[in-house]
């Protein structure tokens, strides 16, 4: 019997990551192209392109793709920001179904990320979880009893925008992403990385900055926590790199936002890294 692969793409700003991916939920094949800004409509024929090339080679189950953006019901990009030009209004889905005859899914990045963590990492048999993703901005994903959460109109979850504060006119995201503790170290000439490795050694004023940093991503995840009740909140982004001092850091400050014993989530640091989006592209056509 000839074994069926999925063909899995994450779509970002700047570079199209693809994997063929076994039905053990193995990389059999994995490379990269860059987007060229989209010049000429540059990731819709990447994205055929490179369908057409792995069908011709081996026997495809389904395609997936990952993306930046809001996608709407129908695979196609229903909002795209500055990053991708000339993205929005893109039909994926149907012009791939159309060429490869094949089963296709099209997923925001987010939702992929934590579709990809519940398949084969740190959300791994949860039915019910919620990503957080810590980035340039801060965006969030819900699976509820198996299923994306993504409200009435498809932007449910857009959790950066909340908790704006008309004092200094900034939202969730301007305080707490990554971005901004960059900003927030860039008069001190040091990195991210290299501040959380000083804090982990008790240095100051590194100890208090990261703390400050904690407890403004802390007000967003308490409200999830109150208002979803997960069986597990998984942290996404590159700062997850930092692990079980990242979630010590948070934990310390959700003990004073919370009341005591109400919240029963557990909060893990995603673990699959770059391959989320990957695996969770694939999410529908892996069971």
């Amino acid at each position: 019997m000839t074994q069926e692969y999925m063909l899995a793409f994450d779509v970002g700003g700047t570079t199209i990551k693809y994997a063929l991916i076994t039905p053990e939920l193995e990389f059999k094949e994995s490379g990269h192209v860059p987007t060229e800004k989209n010049k000429d409509n540059k990731i819709l024929k990447t994205l055929l392109a490179i369908s057409q090339e792995f069908q011709a080679k081996y026997s495809l189950k389904a395609i997936g793709v990952s993306t930046a953006g809001i996608v709407a019901t129908d695979g196609s990009i229903r909002y795209a920001g500055p990053t991708i030009p000339n993205y929005q209004g893109t039909p994926i889905k149907e012009k791939l179904a159309q060429t490869t005859n094949l089963p296709v899914f099209v997923v925001n990045d987010v939702d992929a990320a934590l579709l990809g963590e519940a398949l084969n990492g740190a959300a791994k048999n949860a039915t019910n979880a919620y990503c957080v993703a810590l980035g340039t901005g801060i965006g969030g994903a819900f699976l509820n009893n198996g299923q994306l959460f993504a409200g009435a109109h498809g932007t449910g979850n857009s959790i950066g925008y909340t908790l704006f504060d008309p004092c200094t006119q900034t939202n969730f995201e301007q305080r707490a992403s990554t971005l901004s503790l960059e900003h927030e170290l860039s008069p001190l000439e040091i990195s991210v990385k290299d501040a959380f490795s000083e804090a982990k050694a008790g240095q100051e004023p590194y100890v208090s900055k990261l703390n400050a940093w904690a407890l403004e991503v802390a007000k967003g995840l308490s409200n999830i926590l109150l208002l979803f009740d997960p069986e597990v909140l998984i942290i996404g982004g590159a700062v997850c790199q930092q692990g079980e001092f990242l979630l010590q850091l948070l934990n310390n400050q959700l003990a004073d936002l919370l009341p005591p014993n109400l919240c029963q989530t557990k909060i893990k640091t995603a673990i699959l890294a770059d391959k989320a989006q990957l695996y969770g592209a694939i999410y529908p056509f892996s069971k």
